[in-house]
């Protein structure tokens, strides 16, 4: 059973010394510019949680509606339901969006064919997913996808593919790795050695000097086969 009130991202807002901007940034610009040129009209947020780009979608669409499995921390959710058993009309929304969901759906072609479902005809289904990224939500965290994975279960739903975006490169993955081995979310790093090191690294600038430096090196040297995430446009 899922945990009610589960807390998740609730801002679109993450600055330089946030622990996970490498990330975000490369991701956040690749979905916006999918929500500006995608969203339009009645838009169905499958796994909404705290609706964190509802500031985004609004002016994009005529009515925006979230389902979840669980209610979120912030009560956002308007729907409570299975992401596989959506209790809602074929054909009957113009948008779908799916973000950063995928990894914890056992049964992710479903979830899938249920988009395709609810998606009327020329409409667009906008979802997010991780390459690369540490356990989270456990137990409930089944899956990766590259980019052909994405392709596989989106066209064996039906759909076209209409656009894909990797978000961020090798060095941007790479200081993200570093940040999150330094400074990881359960502290098992206790030893004076360690704390000795951390404590010199946050005196040369810490993680937003890190953040700068693999920013700097992915923007110049652009490698994009070993990513962090994906966001991809599926037409119906």
């Amino acid at each position: 059973m899922r945990e009610v009130n589960l807390e998740r991202l609730s801002t679109h807002r993450i600055s330089l010394s946030h622990g996970h901007f490498l990330v975000y940034q490369a991701y956040l610009d690749d979905l916006f510019d999918c929500f500006k040129k995608y969203a339009s009209k009645k838009l169905l947020d499958i796994g909404c949680g705290n609706k964190p780009f509802q500031q985004i979608l609004n002016p994009l669409v005529e009515e925006y509606v979230g389902c979840d499995i669980v209610q979120s921390s912030e009560n956002k959710v308007d729907i409570l339901c299975d992401a596989t058993v959506i209790p809602l009309p074929d054909e009957s929304f113009d948008t779908v969006v799916s973000t950063q969901l995928i990894e914890h759906i056992a049964d992710y072609q479903l979830m899938i064919n249920e988009a395709y479902r609810i998606l009327k005809h020329g409409g667009f289904f906008i979802i997010s997913g991780p390459m690369f990224w540490p356990l989270h939500e456990e137990p409930h965290d089944y899956f990766r996808f590259t980019k052909y994975g994405f392709h596989h279960v989106l066209t064996k739903a039906g759909f076209t593919i209409a656009e894909e975006k990797a978000n961020g490169g090798k060095w941007a993955l790479a200081g993200q790795a570093f940040i999150m081995a330094l400074y990881p979310e359960i502290n098992t790093l206790k030893s004076f050695k360690w704390k000795l090191f951390r404590g010199l690294y946050k005196l040369m600038g810490g993680i937003k000097t890190a953040n700068q430096f693999f920013s700097a090196l992915d923007k110049k040297y652009t490698d994009k086969t070993n990513t962090m995430n994906y966001v991809f446009v599926a037409k119906k």
